[in-house]
């Protein structure tokens, strides 16, 4: 597998490259993916949208619903060109909103109410905004530090395991980090940071982490194909940090795609880095074809898809008794005690936060 190619597959999360191109169209659609009166469906999305060609094809089959996928770059670009374009959207589904930016899309009426087929067996942890239905989870992961295996072994050096240590002399200059205002692992990781030292806290923590040397990016594509020194199984890798914002499902990645396959992976997760991540998907106001939408949505939370999505997506399912596979288990577990915040106190400060931080670390 061509490095190219290998580092789309190693998309794990929101705002990151395309793992595949999955959708399919007829003829009934516009250019602009307008389902019309047509049997076409349109989903937007950002660009690590991924499902099996054989199960898509079997949902098509079973609805009569040709889906056609509209991919709109990062997470939170996608989100904003949604709401930008509420009035006549791009589609019929969005799928991609985070708990990092679901205020920002409720706020301004980016969904209608729907309640998808399936939606009492979501696990009541990842379960929003239950009295109007406008998001349904689909999926979960944990933004994490990932540190390089073979750099920290050959320096002797023993790998951070927390925030803390994120901020000691001896990581100084190691750490490269997605930029807040434009990324959503970025987002994440200020906001793991906000909720383990507190709204007064952070920003101290973050002066640390800026005398320490780390190093901010536009996205994690950049962080971690271009500088991070671990990417790519540590081959043909062109960065020279060993430590990087992705994901806790990364190092399964880099095992999955490696060729050959190692017996171990080759970077690690800092568990007490994370912050668990949850992404939801809704029926578009003013969609065009809302009951293909409905049932668009209702795919989405079947067990098939919710089976199929961890290695297509790289992410955790949210349904009760869907399959996690073994390589996720061994390589990529959920963070035992990952750090969460409320969706309302995310809006009531996010966007405070973001500001506070710009000028605090790019400047």
């Amino acid at each position: 597998m061509s490095i190219t190619k290998k580092a789309a597959v190693l998309a794990v999360g929101l705002g990151l490259v395309t793992l595949s191109a999955c959708g399919s169209s007829d003829d009934g659609a516009d250019s602009s993916g307008s389902s019309g009166g047509s049997r076409t469906v349109t989903l937007v999305s950002h660009d690590s949208w991924a499902v099996s060609k054989s199960v898509l094809a079997a949902f098509e089959k079973s609805s009569g619903y040709q889906v056609k996928v509209l991919k709109d770059g990062d997470a939170g670009q996608a989100v904003n060109k949604a709401i930008l374009t509420k009035d006549n959207p791009q589609g019929d589904v969005f799928f991609g909103v985070d708990n990092t930016l679901l205020s920002r899309a409720l706020d301004n009426g980016l969904f209608q109410s729907y309640e998808a087929k399936g939606a009492d067996l979501i696990r009541p942890e990842y379960r929003v905004d239950e009295d109007k239905h406008r998001v349904t989870p689909i999926d979960t992961g944990d933004i994490c530090v990932n540190y390089d295996k073979a750099y920290f072994s050959e320096h002797k050096l023993t790998p951070p395991a927390s925030f803390d240590d994120l901020i000691k002399p001896a990581y100084k200059n190691l750490l490269v980090t997605e930029n807040a205002s434009t990324s959503s692992p970025g987002l994440g990781f200020l906001l793991g940071t906000a909720a383990a030292y507190g709204d007064d806290g952070w920003p101290d923590y973050w002066k640390k982490l800026k005398a320490n040397g780390v190093k901010v990016v536009d996205g994690w594509e950049q962080a971690y194909n271009e500088e991070f020194s671990g990417s790519a199984g540590g081959k043909q890798a062109k960065g020279d940090r060993p430590l990087v914002v992705s994901y806790a499902s990364s190092p399964p990645a880099e095992v999955i795609y490696a060729d050959p396959k190692p017996s171990t992976a080759p970077t690690g997760v800092a568990e007490g880095t994370c912050f668990r991540q949850v992404e939801y998907a809704g029926l578009l106001s003013n969609a065009k074809n809302a009951e293909g939408g409905k049932a668009l949505l209702d795919f989405l939370l079947t067990q098939q898809f919710q089976d199929d999505m961890p290695l297509n997506m790289f992410v955790y399912p949210v349904r009760q008794g869907a399959q996690v596979p073994a390589e996720f288990t061994k390589f990529g577990p959920q963070a035992k005690d990952p750090e969460t915040m409320d969706p309302a106190k995310i809006a009531d400060h996010r966007d405070d936060w973001v500001k506070s931080w710009t000028s605090l670390v790019l400047k």
